[in-house]
């Protein structure tokens, strides 16, 4: 995984933050403590050494701790790609390893070792990290603090492009059995964890990477031998994490290998890199600095010889520039992938200021308030730049509509209309209607397709000829429906007698029958929800929102503390909890086996951040097993109402000062031209580049007296 050393977060969480504070507060005074046990015997602690320690090694302790800078950055980039892609390496280790990991954990279960190396793998790393500055600058050994520091950033700049592309589940969110004993230790760990890790980042273990990169710094540069101690500690310390993280259901084997293979790398790119010190000295760092500032012909001349240089360098380069060239087009390349990948969304054309949008079968409408009026705009998604023009009834915010197949209809508070998109110049079909709440597209068998309405809490069917329809009858006369949900023929419907039960039914039946709803979550969850001065009423629970396809049926169930998100697999009837009980969940849309919806994830009432207020789009693939929910937005903007299609995800975005649009995110990996020239052009040069960066090496890399071969008068 990336570095566990995250903020306490942004919930403000009494409970969380003290986790975290204990565990940071344990490595901060055991690594103070265990001083006089790993320094040279020669070396003396006291207190003026930690002010000489920062006076002296303010770039170095600058440059490791730049590390937690570029996480959070990196961690949304990683979701967003994670979103956008679906592509994951976790399948293919699976196939290597198979559940030799899973042995290992259920062969040494026991619940005092899961507390113990719990804590263990989180207050140990940051004990390891910490020191590992901390006793070469504190005992001034410029020489290892050089190399360390140096080695210790390149393992995690090595680490990116794979925590980026080639992104690796943990164990316990992959292997069925498989448990994730670390993060579900208890709910404040693991708010502590889901807040500061987007468990994708498993290869390569950091956990390993960067302690056995410190191990490996001092097994080569520490000659006389004094870190002995520490380098032993290192070595125990590397042994009990590969065993911790396998155990706790976060690594797999291949990361271990992972971790150790980039801290090998980055051992031989600091022994390269040893010239950055020469900048960054921190004994004559100031002194430049004056000069830079105070000598105007100094520092000419000095820009002049390096520009001189530098040009000499390329009027003749060397495999050096030849290998710098190669990289730059690498690194360039993948900054305008990452760009695309991460920026996606369309804006829907013609649509100014929508307040609601659904989407069906590749079709796409929003009620718009536009300069001109109430009206609805369609978009057909094969060519989502381009508006549909329809001539409908007049409308106001009360109106409704309903996609579905290649229909649409749209309804006021007397008439409704219905639309053929396929066809968009034919007449609609108009229906007498009285103030309905909600209308939905359904199919009739043998009639073909009708539209339901529910007036004053009561479901009536009309067939596009005004025919009735039948449809379930209340399971009580006084029952009035509250909210319901259609999928083709098949009914799912709440009344108001029965508030947490689904009733489900068919168009052309008049029984229905229940189905009950998994809400509830455990005393420690309810518990933090009380702690907050929420209060949580699951005895009168009630289904606010829901929405189904053939075989799932996703449902927001209000708390009165919450709206929680319920999934039912409609097969085996079976039900449970797919958000965190504690956050709110809105606007849940199931189709093509995704769920989608909107939430407020972290976010705590008593004390919210802002930025946990708006709405993120959260989605789950439980088509294809997957037990944890991704990110699809991960920004300050406020998106709701999603919905998803074969090919894309649906919702509402509003920014901060109220203006809205229809976004238009595509599940398809589509690089833009742009992105295609840039990948075409980066193909052909890196070939170039690589045939002269191999002939430069070989001609650079003269032969040994015992390999070279003998001249004419040798022979």
């Amino acid at each position: 995984m990336t570095s566990t050393h995250g903020t306490a977060g942004g919930l403000g969480e009494p409970m969380a933050a003290s986790v975290y504070i204990t565990w940071l507060a344990s490595a901060l005074a055991l690594g103070v403590l265990l001083m006089p046990v790993f320094k040279p015997k020669w070396q003396k602690v006291n207190l003026r050494g930690f002010i000489d320690m920062f006076r002296r090694y303010w770039a170095h302790i600058g440059l490791v701790f730049s590390i937690y800078m570029w996480k959070d950055i990196l961690d949304r980039l990683d979701r967003l790609i994670m979103a956008n892609t679906q592509f994951e390496f976790t399948p293919w280790l699976y196939a290597i390893e198979g559940d030799m990991v899973l042995w290992l954990q259920q062969f040494f279960y026991n619940d005092i070792l899961t507390v113990a190396l719990t804590h263990f793998y989180v207050a140990g790393y940051m004990l390891v990290c910490y020191v590992s500055v901390l006793y070469f600058c504190y005992f001034d050994d410029r020489y290892i603090a050089d190399r360390v520091c140096l080695t210790i950033f390149f393992v995690y700049a090595l680490a990116i492009p794979f925590f980026l592309f080639l992104n690796v589940r943990v164990t316990g969110d992959h292997i069925p059995a498989m448990e994730t004993l670390a993060y579900n230790l208890t709910p404040e760990i693991n708010d502590w964890f889901t807040r500061i890790d987007p468990f994708t980042n498993g290869m390569p273990s950091l956990h390993i990477g960067i302690p056995f990169a410190v191990w490996l710094c001092l097994i080569k540069w520490d000659e006389d031998k004094r870190w002995r101690n520490y380098t032993n500690f290192l070595a125990a310390y590397i042994a009990l994490t590969a065993f911790a993280v396998v155990y706790l259901g976060i690594h797999w084997f291949s990361d271990i290998i992972g971790g150790m293979l980039i801290a090998l790398l980055a051992v031989q790119v600091s022994e390269r890199s040893q010239g950055l010190w020469k900048v960054l000295d921190e004994r004559t760092f100031n002194a430049r600095l004056v000069t830079v500032l105070t000598s105007r012909e100094r520092t000419l001349s000095w820009a002049k010889s390096r520009s001189k240089r530098a040009w000499t360098a390329l009027k003749s380069p060397t495999s050096r520039e030849t290998g710098l060239a190669i990289t730059m087009v690498i690194v360039l390349t993948a900054g305008v992938i990452v760009w695309d990948i991460t920026h996606r969304d369309l804006p829907a054309t013609g649509v100014e200021s929508p307040v609601e949008a659904t989407a069906a079968d590749g079709w796409l409408v929003s009620l718009d308030n536009s300069s001109e009026g109430w009206r609805v705009v369609v978009i057909d998604l094969s060519n989502p730049r381009q508006e549909i023009e329809l001539e409908h009834q007049e409308l106001d915010r009360d109106s409704t509509f309903d996609t579905g197949w290649d229909m649409l209809a749209i309804a006021n508070n007397t008439t409704a209309h219905v639309y053929n998109l396929a066809e968009s110049e034919a007449d609609p079909w108009i229906l007498n209607v009285s103030y309905p709440s909600e209308i939905h597209l359904a199919e009739w068998p043998g009639h073909g397709i009708v539209l339901l309405v529910v007036e004053d809490g009561e479901i009536r069917g009309i067939t596009l000829d005004g025919d009735a329809v039948v449809v379930p009858e209340p399971p009580t006369p006084t029952a009035l429906i509250t909210t319901m949900a259609v999928h083709d023929n098949r009914l799912a419907l709440v009344y108001d007698d029965q508030p947490a039960t689904v009733r489900l039914g068919w168009v052309g039946l008049v029984s229905v029958s229940n189905q009950p709803l998994s809400f509830y979550a455990t005393a420690e969850e309810n518990a933090i929800l009380e702690s907050w001065g929420q209060v949580v009423d699951e005895a009168n629970a009630t289904i606010v929102q829901l929405d189904l396809d053939y075989d799932w049926l996703v449902a927001a169930v209000n708390v009165t503390a919450v709206d929680r998100l319920v999934i039912v697999d409609m097969k085996r009837g079976e039900s449970w909890l797919i958000s965190d009980a504690k956050f709110p969940a809105h606007d849940p849309a199931v189709g093509h086996g995704i769920v989608v919806w909107a939430s407020q994830w972290n976010l705590n009432p008593s004390e919210p951040k802002a930025d946990y207020l708006d709405h993120e789009i959260w989605y789950l693939d439980v088509e294809n097993g997957a037990v944890k929910p991704e990110h699809l937005t991960d920004d300050n903007l406020e998106q709701r109402q999603p919905s998803v299609l074969e090919n894309h995800f649906i919702w509402i975005t509003t920014d901060a000062d109220g203006n809205s649009m229809t976004t238009i995110h595509s599940r398809q990996v589509e690089l833009e031209p742009y992105s295609s020239r840039a990948l075409q052009l980066a193909v052909i040069s890196t070939t170039v580049l690589t045939a002269i960066f191999a002939w430069q090496k070989m001609k650079e890399n003269p032969t040994s007296e015992s390999t070279s071969r003998p001249t004419v008068e040798e022979e």
